[in-house]
């Protein structure tokens, strides 16, 4: 009986999953979705890598580099560099290595990174300077680019090519605008707002200035024309992009890679200071001013003396003072011999002669006992307070 229930029951419970699976399976539709990670390391590291892929699909060849030693080995006929990252720590020296590369027949593409400061007539950015090109704020200009009446988008930079009834559209900050002074731009490229491209001839090269790179960046690239505008501007080149002029030292390396270390290693030796300097033991304050007596001043006194010369100097102070109040009492005292000094100092204190003769007994460089020296002091304070 127990065998038969056991069987209907894993027969019905088979006869559930097995239904519940078909359900499922009726109610269920297969689909594809796709899952974006982010970017990729590389893509982390290089800004500029699609701009990379970008041209090489163009059958350009690209390089980038990350100091300006290439300039040595790189040929200024037939190259572009493009000098797309922060570089505020150039050298005059560099400056004139890119500047002397360009002149004898290269291409050089680089973003203005500061404003001109009409008082100090420079703006901070060496290359800049060099070049004469001025970059300042979009809203300080009193006349702005003039706008065309017909014009869709008045935010976005329009490079006009001979022979196309339609410009290229490039999605420029419109912050920033670049300025002329000296007329020297053989080309330029508009927003309605600023200029924010220039080229001009240098030497057997040239020399294009822009407000900002971020539209090479991804994913900049691939908005408006930005793409056709690195194209047409490395087009029949070789392209180096510069990513830094400055390499980090070694500080900035370990920080860079092992923060948490560093933090740690910063804290152990912190408090290994705060160990190797702490007090054993409570502060003591110094005693009140109001506390310095007399007495206390002269105990300091002859504790100094007894610790650098010892007992004698102390005694022979009380030797010379009762010798002194007895010439004073009896004149011609320092004219007796010894014995009859005795005498005379006997009969002036009303002491005996071995009394005396024990206080006054010559001193010795032998260190006395605390209580031997008590005796002899109080046996000469005696004496003293006698005469």
């Amino acid at each position: 009986m127990k065998r038969y229930l056991w069987g209907t029951l894993a027969l019905l419970l088979a006869l559930v999953l097995g239904a519940t699976g078909y359900y499922l399976y009726r109610q269920a539709t297969p689909y594809q979705e796709q899952v974006d990670h982010g970017p990729s390391p590389e893509a982390q590291a290089n800004p500029y890598l699609a701009a990379e892929m970008y041209l090489r699909q163009r059958g350009l060849q690209v390089e980038h580099t990350n100091g300006l030693e290439v300039l040595a080995t790189l040929e200024p006929a037939g190259n572009s560099l493009l000098m797309l990252a922060e570089r505020s720590n150039m050298s005059p020296h560099q400056v004139d290595q890119v500047l002397d590369w360009a002149r004898a027949g290269g291409h050089l593409v680089f973003v203005a990174e500061a404003l001109w400061d009409a008082d100090t007539q420079h703006s901070g950015d060496l290359l800049l300077d060099r070049v004469q090109i001025h970059q300042r704020l979009s809203e300080d200009l009193e006349e702005p680019p003039e706008q065309q009446a017909d014009d869709a988008y008045p935010k976005l930079t329009k490079v006009y090519l001979e022979g196309e009834q339609a410009p290229a559209y490039i999605g420029f900050d419109t912050d920033f605008h670049l300025d002329d002074p000296e007329h020297l731009a053989q080309s330029w490229a508009n927003s309605g707002m600023a200029t924010h491209m220039i080229q001009l001839d240098y030497g057997k090269g040239s020399v294009t200035v822009l407000t900002d790179a971020d539209i090479w960046k991804t994913p900049n690239i691939g908005l408006y024309d930005n793409a056709w505008l690195l194209w047409y501007l490395n087009a029949d080149t070789a392209v180096t992009l510069l990513f830094n002029t400055d390499h980090p030292n070694l500080g900035q390396l370990l920080w860079r890679n092992f923060p948490q270390a560093l933090v740690a290693l910063a804290l152990l030796v912190g408090l290994w200071l705060w160990h190797s300097g702490a007090r054993q033991g409570p502060l003591q304050a110094p005693p009140a001013k109001a506390r310095r007596q007399l007495l206390e001043h002269l105990r300091a006194s002859a504790n100094f003396v007894l610790r650098h010369g010892g007992h004698a100097p102390l005694l022979h102070a009380l030797h010379v003072d009762i010798r002194r109040r007895a010439r004073r009492r009896h004149p011609g005292f320092e004219q007796l011999d010894e014995r009859a000094q005795y005498e005379v100092l006997a009969l002036l204190s009303q002491q005996p002669v071995s009394a005396v003769e024990h206080a006054l007994q010559p001193l010795s460089e032998k260190r006395l006992s605390a209580v031997d020296f008590s005796h002899q002091v109080a046996h000469l304070q005696t004496l003293r307070n006698a005469l």
